[in-house]
């Protein structure tokens, strides 16, 4: 088939559906096989939100998210010189073939009437795997590629989309997780799919904590000197959401974020070595750490930060919230005197706990609101969502949600606003 004849676009992550569709267009599938490809375009197209011809769409999505040596090299520089550039042009004319496929001939070979629809699909659902930004482009450029007048003018198209966007994993997606395998001590960085849609103006009040991460965050994405933060403070009062809303705000500016739990840091010098070449900027975002006695998966997180012997990549950060100031607990035998301690070298042990806090160059601290700042955060989030109760009774039932329900902190009064809009 003529797939088989691709060098570097190879071992794509939807293969077995190009494979299934290009013998369907040798003419060697079956009624059954047509039928059962069609619903897989359409479940994976619909899942980007792509629409007009799935065809071309589905191509076009092979070439943005196929990372190679080529596409990688053009992510970081744009055109390349060399002689991958012929081995990236005898690709692109593979593509271009393909490109003058049509869904239409399928209906005629299989005598069905499946695959007309898929020619002019519409849909209202934008998908929920990229952001609009990059599906719209992603659509750009399948039209501009369907047009293309030679395989060399395809070639300069993707060229640009690298550039430009990226490619793969870390070009399409803002947000990650490391998943571990279950059969061997290895990981992959798979995307978050569903990513929380918060923005920094959802977090009412707290603009002081705001403008230090966002000027921080700045200067990382300008290729300035910045720090790693550490966020800690009382529970509930918009630490992670301030993570989330730095995450949506500088997507298009080349940020992504991966979060990373304390059980994974063992994988950290894996995960630096693979995000160090590639054209982005990258927090690694750690949620509610802490560390107990017998936890030694800090050491792991020091050695990275500040005091390995390779230097930390310049295009990481680490992130952190924390509910604990000093992030490792100190219990009370860490203050007694040597005469009831079996450690020798007390000081040095207090000092190992507290030497982690002090490795995060900047510290931003989340206390909860006072009485007059939670009202203030009812107050707004009440007039943003438009719900239309008399102020007096509104902040009299806000107190009465508070008492009950976990105290002053902006996590009580959204779940309160939330109530109130459920018509509970």
């Amino acid at each position: 088939m003529i797939s088989d004849e691709l060098i570097l676009y190879r071992n794509f992550r939807s293969q077995r559906l190009l494979d299934d569709l290009i013998t369907l267009f040798d003419g060697e599938g079956s009624t059954s096989l047509a039928f059962d490809t069609a619903g897989r375009l359409v479940t994976l197209c619909m899942e980007m939100g792509f629409t007009g011809d799935l065809w071309h769409m589905y191509l076009t999505y092979l070439l943005a998210n196929n990372e190679n040596a080529f596409s990688k090299s053009c992510e970081i520089r744009g055109h390349v010189e060399g002689t991958i550039n012929e081995v990236a042009l005898h690709d692109m004319g593979v593509f271009y073939q393909m490109f003058y496929y049509d869904l239409l001939d399928l209906d005629r070979k299989y005598k069905i009437e499946c695959f007309a629809p898929l020619t002019d699909f519409k849909m209202t659902d934008e998908g929920k795997m990229f952001n609009k930004r990059i599906r719209d482009r992603i659509t750009e450029l399948s039209d501009n590629l369907s047009l293309a007048a030679s395989p060399a003018e395809m070639k300069i198209l993707v060229e640009a989309f690298y550039h430009d966007y990226g490619v793969g994993l870390f070009g399409l997606h803002k947000a990650f997780k490391v998943h571990e395998s279950l059969t061997e001590n290895s990981f992959t960085i798979e995307p978050v799919k569903r990513v929380a849609h918060i923005n920094l103006e959802d977090l009412v009040g707290y603009e002081l904590q705001k403008k230090k991460l966002t000027d921080n965050t700045e200067a990382f994405l300008k290729g300035l000197p910045a720090n790693n933060c550490l966020l800690y403070g009382d529970s509930g009062t918009g630490k992670s959401s301030s993570i989330k809303g730095i995450m949506n705000r500088y997507y298009d500016d080349g940020l992504r974020i991966i979060e990373l739990y304390k059980h994974q840091f063992r994988f950290l010098n894996d995960i630096m070595a693979l995000l160090k070449e590639r054209n982005y900027r990258f927090i690694i975002y750690m949620d509610d750490l802490s560390f107990e006695d017998q936890e030694t998966e800090y050491k792991y997180l020091k050695a990275i930060i500040e005091g390995g012997l390779e230097k930390k990549p310049e295009n990481v950060l680490i992130y952190a919230t924390s509910n604990r100031r000093h992030l490792i607990h100190e219990g009370f035998k860490d203050k007694l005197d040597r005469g009831e301690n079996d450690d020798i070298h007390e000081s040095d042990t207090v000092e190992e706990k507290l030497s982690l806090y002090h490795r995060f160059g900047m510290t931003i601290y989340y206390g909860k609101p006072t009485p007059k700042e939670y009202k203030n955060i009812v107050s707004e989030l009440a007039k943003r969502n438009k719900i239309n109760i008399n102020e007096d009774e509104l902040l009299l039932q806000a107190n009465q949600w508070e008492i009950e329900h976990g105290g002053l902190s902006g996590r009580t009064a959204c779940q309160f606003v939330d109530h109130l809009l459920s018509g509970s």
